[in-house]
Formats: structure tokens, C-alpha cells, sequence
């Protein structure tokens, strides 16, 4: 191995010289060796600053590349382009305030301190200009070699089984209590006067409608994670879209006992972008505001132009505890509880397929607030909405 691939920050790290020693331990043509290449699970082995000295072929291949020198020195969210350590975050692996809540760090540091770790670990990575949101279960194992500590570390993908766990709960959990609502309301039909049954009839419809819309979510989502969503744009006047918007969200079941304002001035004139993707992502913001409200308590959403990009904005006067600000986008996470939401992921898969980003703020002073920015060009007023 050549010294020059490890030509990267070692504030922190293993000196060179020592690092390129850790490589050759583990770079010899044994069958041991062979045997961890053929492991088709993602297997490292980090030396005591959490520095890969070996990946198998299982991760090169994850990441694109074709020697494993392209690997040693990295931490393992550095290699998996974990989103809190690649561009414009541009920190080590392990010392950013997100990192507190990974479960690959956690399970490394027990491993290094000597007992064998498993732990369930979620994060987003950049793959292929979009964000993915991966869940890993891993295992950190202690390795005494040459007088030196090491840890064996191995990750399993198991997004998949977290996105199956997700629709079963959504569809046999929440899709089930509408469907049950909508049979309970149709049986009451049956011993109303007719002129009672105007408002069962409301019932049933608005629940149907929650009923296709969750359908319409999970398909979009989907779509969008298995990069086949379709990207619609057109011409969009804000005014209109936002007071439409306001209107069917009003009338939502988590909207009773709480407002929603619509916070002007609105920029004149319009933004081209997907009507329907925008939409959803602007409904998500919303609803997961009413949700974090008191009855009685008001939701605003507005709409600015700053330096060429369109940016709309939903507070609540909640604060988000900071131990839930650091898993806020992951797939697996909701402030709801355990597999109770997916909409603060949605709204960042959705976000990069109309170009632009979403990121929150929280404070006692202003509540909580997330953006939407968008780097559309405006267009002239137009007709129609």
C-alpha cells in the first residue's frame, strides 16, 4: 500500500507510519483474508481512532470503488458518505453533534473499551447526487492484534425490513382504523332520519379521503426511493397555491381545536416547480405542526423570495428537545413514536427531486420553524391556480 493514499487530515488520527503498519496486518493473501472478502455482509476493522485499516469487498463495492486503499484512514461514515460528514458539513466522523445519536459510534466506542456491541443504526448518505436513508444493524467486536486494540465491525443493511415494517403498521394500523371508522359511520346510515344523516355522510367522505391521501403518500414515497418518481413541473402562483392549501389542511382531522394562518405578505407572482410534490411536502410541514400544537394554538405558513430562491416556511410554537433534533429526516424516526411517521423523511427525499432543501430551526424564542427552499426561477403572474 502506498503511503500517498494517505494523504488526508490527521488531526486526531494515527500517525501515517503506524496506520500503514495496521494496513499490512490485515492486507496479506491468507485464506483468512479471502474469506472476509466473501463475506457478503459490509465487514471493517478500525483501529483505535475509529480508522478503517481493512474493508472488505462487500464495502468497496457499496461505495463504488475498486481498491480498498481508497478506504484506509476513513472513518466509517466518512467511507459511507454519511450526510454529516460529506460537503458543505465537512466534519470527522464521530464529533459533530449528530453523531451523539448513531448507534455505529456507540457500538464502536463499547467495542473499543472491550465488550462485544449490537445496536441498530440509521442515517442518511449522499448516493448518486440524492440522499438515501439507510438502516444498518451493526456489530462491534474487540480485536487484540500485534499488542494493539482493534474492532471488528460489521453492518447489515436492513432498510429494506424497516420500509416492510413501516407499511404494515400504516396499513394495518392507521389505514385499518379509517376503514373501520367508514364501516361504523355507514352502519349508523342505516338508523338515522334523513335528515340527520348530512353530517355521516361529511364523516365518511373526509375519512376516505385521509384513506387515498396515506395511500397516495406511501406510493409517492416509494416511487421516490426507488428514484422512479416523475418530476411534473409547471407554472405555480404562490397566493392561491398556499391559500388552497391552507383550506384542505383546515379541514384535516388534525387541524380540530387548532388554526391555521396564512402569514403575508406573499411574493407576487409565481415559481415553476412539481404542483403535486410540492404540495405534499408543504402538507407534511403542516400537518406534523398541528400535531406538535396545543388546541387553541395557531400554525402559520409563509412564503419569501431571498437572493433568487423561493423559501416557504411552517412554525409551530413548539420546541423540539435537542436529543430529537439530531435523528430528525431519518427514515426511521418520528416524533410520534416508533415507526409512527415518515414525514419529516419524506419532505428531504422529496425536496431534492424539485431541486431544493429543507432544514428546520428550534427555539424558545421562535418556536419551530421548517424551511422549504427552492431555487426556481419566478415566472410572471398567471391565470388559474
Amino acid at each position: 500500500m502506498s503511503g500517498s493514499c494517505l494523504n488526508r487530515r490527521t488531526d486526531l488520527r494515527t500517525d501515517l507510519k503506524v496506520l500503514q503498519k495496521q494496513c499490512d496486518y490485515f492486507a496479506d493473501s491468507s485464506i483468512t483474508t479471502h474469506l472476509l472478502h466473501a463475506i457478503p455482509t459490509l465487514l471493517l476493522i478500525l483501529n483505535q481512532h475509529r480508522q478503517i485499516v481493512f474493508g472488505n469487498r462487500t464495502l468497496l463495492e457499496l461505495i463504488g470503488i475498486g481498491d480498498a486503499e481508497g478506504v484506509y484512514g476513513r472513518r466509517p461514515g466518512e467511507a459511507l458518505s454519511c450526510v454529516n460528514t460529506h460537503g458543505s458539513a465537512g466534519v470527522d466522523c464521530g464529533t459533530s453533534q449528530a453523531c451523539e445519536a448513531c448507534g455505529m459510534l456507540a457500538a464502536i466506542l463499547t467495542s473499543l473499551a472491550g465488550r462485544r456491541e449490537v445496536r441498530e443504526c440509521r442515517f442518511m448518505r449522499h448516493s448518486a447526487g440524492k440522499t438515501e436513508a439507510i438502516d444498518l444493524l451493526v456489530w462491534a467486536t474487540p480485536l487484540e492484534f500485534g499488542a494493539e486494540t482493534f474492532t471488528v465491525f460489521a453492518l447489515s443493511d436492513i432498510s429494506h425490513e424497516k420500509r416492510r415494517q413501516a407499511l404494515e403498521r400504516i396499513f394495518f394500523h392507521d389505514i385499518l382504523n379509517v376503514v373501520g371508522s367508514i364501516k361504523g359511520f355507514s352502519e349508523l346510515l342505516r338508523d338515522y332520519d334523513p335528515d340527520d344523516r348530512r353530517e355521516i355522510y361529511q364523516v365518511i367522505y373526509d375519512a376516505a379521503g385521509q384513506m387515498i391521501d396515506e395511500i397516495e403518500a406511501q406510493r409517492t414515497l416509494s416511487a421516490a426511493e426507488s428514484k422512479e418518481l416523475v418530476v411534473r413541473p409547471g407554472p405555480i402562483v404562490i397566493t392561491p397555491f398556499l391559500q388552497q392549501l391552507v383550506e384542505i389542511y383546515r379541514q384535516h382531522e388534525v387541524a380540530r381545536g387548532r388554526r391555521i394562518e396564512l402569514r403575508g405578505p406573499l411574493p407576487d407572482g409565481g415559481l415553476v416547480s412539481d404542483r403535486v410534490i410540492l404540495a405534499r411536502i408543504l402538507g407534511n410541514m403542516l400537518k406534523n405542526a398541528l400535531e406538535a400544537s396545543e388546541e387553541g394554538e395557531a400554525v402559520s405558513i409563509g412564503c419569501f423570495r431571498k437572493e433568487g430562491r423561493i423559501e416557504f416556511q411552517v412554525r409551530n410554537g413548539a420546541v423540539i428537545p435537542p436529543t430529537v433534533r439530531m435523528e430528525i429526516f431519518q427514515r426511521s424516526f418520528s416524533t410520534k413514536g416508533i415507526g409512527r411517521g415518515l414525514g419529516t423523511y419524506s419532505m428531504k427525499i422529496l425536496s431534492e427531486y424539485l431541486e431544493g432543501d429543507v432544514s428546520f430551526s428550534s427555539s424558545d424564542d421562535s418556536g419551530t420553524i421548517f424551511r422549504l427552499c427552492l431555487p426556481q426561477a419566478p415566472v410572471e403572474p398567471c391565470t388559474g391556480r
